[in-house]
């Protein structure tokens, strides 16, 4: 008979998330996902100026602000038939890059690699043979005996202070930890440099958005006007500034964080086997467009859909037609008009929350009935998993070569299959490959808007069609774009000039969705099955995979048995994200 442990809510993650997993001979035999929490923003914005939207959808996540409001602002353009200049593209296309990377840095960093990292050997480590490590992965200037050990003196007087914070209730000499103590004193180390990169990197959303978090956005293009010789708006020197960030991320992202990937994965080469989804279908609508967002082969993040994981094979995504992605709420704390095991496209789509779970506190979910504030989203009646992995995979599918040449250099280096990507191991790595396209296309998209400014083209909004008497009675339209998670849309309905109904799927609603009436498991749930776990009482397992995905779903940790006892708590700060 299996025993079910629940945890909840997992921490390191954005928003809450409660993960039940029923365990039977040392693995998941099943697992069953839940979001405990709602916002309701669908609701919030109805009746509301549709150019205005996009300031309270961002709000949707206190960390992935930018996405929200491109995609919204992409869908009314999209409904009132908007095209901006190339230079509100290009500096959009900066915003969701230098967002991307900064969101993949701190996931490693900051979210997953304490499931990997012991801090406790870092005590035992030889900061020189620390040294010779790190110089002999990567040419960081950090990399003397001294500064590790520096690092690990700091580590030294943290531990003996007793004041251990988010260290407290780790899972310190857990048997599925294999790092040797120098190469968690280099992970360490770089967990803190990483501390300063994500905190000056955002800058860039504050030169080019006015503030962050939350930078101010506009239905027709960007809000902040080149003024170069102007104290207001983009000054030569506050692009200067971006030009900067950029250049250093990129040197940070490939001589720290790619580095740091590869030789923490070189330990755990078996995690290239675990953490599958059982359908392998990898779903990506695109972005980063180096023309017009309407001229979809201009993408640098191209479009496509992988099934059953044939990498021989690439389908078309058709995103026009209305009848390819429904959502359902048969396992949902929602209710739809016409029932429950009805699935709606998003223009239809209803927010009718309807809570029928347990009355806390409780001990398990009743999962035959509703489990999840999650809806569950489908493809052609298919579940898919979207992120960066998808996008990797899409890419590299596709033959385009700088795809091809960044995995392969990451398969050859650690000396595993293809297939081995599909796993834990391979949605980690994608986070990190992806970071070091992205920091080439960041500089490059610099470059072509700095072109653009020097041959006079300082235009940065296209207002004509910004007066309401100017729009139709009715409209649609939906906005899509990657977020750092993955496939992210918003749909809009507008009705006399007003918004009548908005719908948003996220990534983690594709991902972290429960069950539809075929009885089909989304991503996270199939990805937990046969994982093995050495001791119930700290799944430390289950947490490697969950976090693989980045859950966008705030912080606090209860771990309980099988009969429901509490076992531990860890508790940390976090954003609210749905």
């Amino acid at each position: 008979m299996a025993n079910r442990i629940v945890i909840d809510p997992i921490t390191r993650i954005e928003g809450h998330l409660r993960i039940e997993a029923e365990i039977k001979d040392g693995k998941v035999v099943n697992a069953y996902s839940s979001s405990t929490m709602v916002r309701g923003m669908e609701k919030i914005v109805e009746g509301r100026d549709p150019r205005d939207v996009w300031a309270f959808v961002q709000r949707t996540c206190g960390v992935c602000t930018t996405v929200h409001a491109i995609a919204s602002i992409r869908a009314v353009e999209d409904a009132l038939d908007i095209v901006i200049p190339p230079n509100a593209e290009l500096a959009r296309n900066i915003i969701t890059v230098s967002h991307a990377f900064q969101d993949h840095v701190v996931h490693f960093y900051h979210l997953h690699a304490l499931d990997w990292v012991d801090v406790t050997k870092v005590l035992d480590a030889d900061p020189k043979a620390t040294s010779a490590l790190a110089q002999s992965i990567s040419k960081w200037h950090n990399s003397s005996p001294g500064y590790f050990s520096d690092v690990k003196n700091r580590i030294k007087k943290f531990v003996n202070s007793g004041q251990l914070g988010i260290f407290a209730n780790g899972y310190w000499g857990h048997p599925a930890m294999k790092l040797p103590p120098e190469v968690n004193l280099l992970a360490v180390a770089h967990y803190l440099e990483a501390l300063e990169f994500q905190k000056e990197i955002v800058k860039i959303h504050t030169i080019l958005g006015g503030k962050n978090p939350h930078p101010h956005f506009l239905v027709g293009g960007i809000g902040s006007p080149v003024n170069m010789g102007n104290a207001g708006g983009l000054t030569i020197d506050r692009l200067a500034h971006v030009g900067q960030l950029l250049q250093e991320a990129h040197t940070f992202i490939n001589e720290v964080y790619v580095p740091d990937l590869l030789a923490i994965a070189s330990f755990y080469k078996d995690w290239g086997q675990i953490g599958v989804s059982k359908f392998k279908n990898y779903l990506v609508y695109g972005d980063l467009p180096t023309d017009n967002i309407r001229n979809i082969s201009s993408y640098k993040w191209p479009r496509g859909i992988i099934l059953n994981g044939d990498l021989s094979t690439v389908h078309d995504v058709d995103l026009e037609n209305t009848n390819d992605i429904q959502e359902f709420v048969n396992k949902s704390w929602y209710d739809y008009s016409k029932g429950k095991n009805v699935g709606l496209h998003p223009y239809e789509g209803e927010t009718n929350i309807h809570y029928t779970g347990p009355k806390p506190p409780y001990d398990y979910l009743d999962v035959d009935k509703s489990y999840s504030f999650v809806k569950t989203p489908r493809y052609q009646g298919k579940p898919m998993e979207v992120g960066p992995l998808s996008r990797m995979l899409v890419g590299y599918a596709k033959g385009i070569p700088e795809y091809k040449e960044i995995v392969d250099f990451a398969l050859k280096k650690l000396d595993i299959p293809v297939e081995a990507l599909f796993s834990t191991l391979g949605r980690t790595a994608a986070r990190g490959l992806e970071s070091a396209l992205l920091s080439n296309w960041g500089l490059e998209f610099y470059d072509r808007l700095i072109n653009n400014f020097k041959k006079g083209d300082t235009r940065m909004a296209n207002t004509e069609k910004w007066e309401p008497d100017t729009w139709p009675k009715h409209a649609k339209g939906v906005g899509y774009m990657e977020a750092p998670r993955g496939g992210l849309a918003h749909w809009i309905v507008i009705d006399n000039k007003k918004t009548a109904n908005y719908q948003m799927v996220v990534p983690t609603t594709w991902n972290a969705s429960p069950r539809d009436p075929k009885d089909q498991m989304s991503a996270y749930e199939s990805a937990l099955i046969g994982t093995p776990i050495a001791d119930p009482n700290n799944p430390l397992e289950i947490l490697r995979t969950i976090h693989s995905f980045d859950p966008c779903l705030a912080c606090a940790v209860h771990l309980y048995d099988p009969k429901g006892k509490h076992i531990s708590q860890l508790q940390v700060g976090g954003a609210c994200m749905i």
